[in-house]
């Protein structure tokens, strides 16, 4: 009896057991996996992570505004594309430049310039002495005495011959007298022309040196009491208005340039500042053995302080794609996709607390409004060709059409976008 009793108890623990595991199966199977209130939460933030990217706000008060030296603009219309990108530099034509010499030797006397000055075409620049001025000068005034005579002599001997009283042979010799005594007094004024002395007046044994063209003086070669040569150079002037650009093209891009195209260019050493300039000539040979052709193109904003000798980096339009773009600088990464920033306008501090549900009295607002503050906007977009320090975007989220872009600054309002959130995110 006892025994028959412990193997029914058996049994029904057993029925009992296999209804537990049968229930405890089934819901299982129908939720597919069994949750906790942890892994619900990661599913859940793995699942945001997925949402676009909300428009991101950041907020500056008037003095952080100015202390960033952020610069606002819209886009600029930028031929990024069809163009090739090349490298040369700036150079001046022989024409626009002059070493100052004399044709005598003598002592310099004065000097009425300096290094860097402009100089204007004709003007006394300095002065040179020596007694062989004074010497030229007196051979000028007796030839000058001597060829009135011999004119005069000339005539009444052409007289005397016309009616047959003399016989040829003296008019002939006196007209041989007269045309030496002519060609040398020409000589001599032309002599004098060259050393800039007039001959009109008293001798003197100082003579003025005058510059060649106009433009600056670049360096200058004497001091007082030197003693210069015929042929050496005193000084040097050169006249930057002509100056123009020499750009290296290679073999397999020279059959797309063309004179009056138009150029782009930027001083690699410099600001970076964009110059304009259109091409005016084509190379026919190619330069120092190298497979490149110099092209020549005149530079259209002269107000630049350009010198000879710059290092530029060019690009020839060769086609017309215009695209909208922004500087480099203004596009910002982070968490991998690309940003800019655009101003909200007509925000001040007073409205920003409204819209936070802040309430102030009078009293409170005027104490803690100190001015403008500025709301930005992050918008996200897409890069394309960057070139001359300009990068084509597309706008992926919409903008006014004549919002303001931060076109200078963005990285110093993205830090304090990082700040705002914690550190959280990345920005490059």
């Amino acid at each position: 009896m006892k025994k028959s009793n412990i193997i029914y108890a058996s049994i029904v623990g057993a029925i009992i057991l296999a209804i537990i595991l049968y229930f405890s199966l089934r819901h299982t199977e129908g939720d597919g996996h069994v949750h906790t209130e942890g892994e619900t939460h990661t599913e859940e933030s793995h699942s945001d992570e997925k949402e676009p990217t909300a428009i991101k706000e950041v907020e500056l008060n008037e003095a952080q505004f100015k202390a960033s030296s952020i610069q606002l603009g819209t886009f600029s219309d930028k031929n990024l594309s069809e163009v090739i990108n090349v490298n040369g530099y700036t150079k001046l034509p022989p024409q626009n430049q002059a070493d100052v010499s004399v044709y005598t030797s003598g002592i310099v006397k004065t000097i009425n310039v300096s290094e860097g000055q402009y100089v204007s075409k004709g003007q006394i620049i300095a002065t040179i002495e020596s007694p062989e001025f004074t010497k030229l000068q007196e051979a000028y005034l007796t030839s000058k005495s001597n060829l009135e005579f011999l004119k005069l002599e000339f005539e009444r001997q052409k007289t005397l011959s016309d009616e047959e009283v003399n016989s040829k042979k003296t008019f002939q010799k006196t007209k041989a007298e007269f045309e030496i005594e002519r060609a040398r007094f020409n000589s001599l004024q032309k002599q004098l022309n060259t050393l800039n002395i007039s001959g009109n007046g008293n001798a003197t044994a100082t003579v003025p040196v005058l510059a060649p063209i106009s433009g600056n003086l670049t360096e200058i070669y004497i001091k007082i009491g030197s003693n210069v040569e015929a042929g050496k150079p005193l000084m040097n002037i050169v006249d930057n208005s002509k100056l123009h650009v020499d750009l290296l093209v290679y073999e397999k891009d020279l059959f797309k340039v063309k004179i009056g195209q138009n150029v782009r260019f930027v001083l690699v050493n410099q600001d970076n500042s964009e110059v304009k300039g259109k091409i005016f000539s084509v190379g026919k040979s190619f330069e120092n053995d190298t497979k490149s052709v110099a092209v020549h193109a005149d530079i259209s904003n002269n107000q630049q302080k350009l010198i000879p000798g710059m290092y530029v980096n060019a690009l020839i339009d060769v086609g017309s794609n215009n695209v909208k773009a922004v500087p480099t600088e203004a596009i910002i990464k982070a968490d991998g996709r690309e940003f800019i920033f655009v101003l909200e306008e007509g925000h001040k501090e007073d409205a920003h607390d409204e819209k936070e549900g802040h309430n102030h009295e009078d009293g409170d607002k005027h104490e803690e409004v100190e001015g403008k503050t500025f709301h930005f906007q992050r918008i996200e977009v897409k890069s394309g060709t960057t070139q001359l320090g300009y990068t084509q975007v597309t706008l992926l989220q919409k903008i006014d059409a004549n919002a303001k872009i931060v076109l200078k600054g963005a990285y110093y309002i993205q830090s304090h976008l990082i700040k705002n959130e914690g550190g959280g995110g990345h920005a490059h």
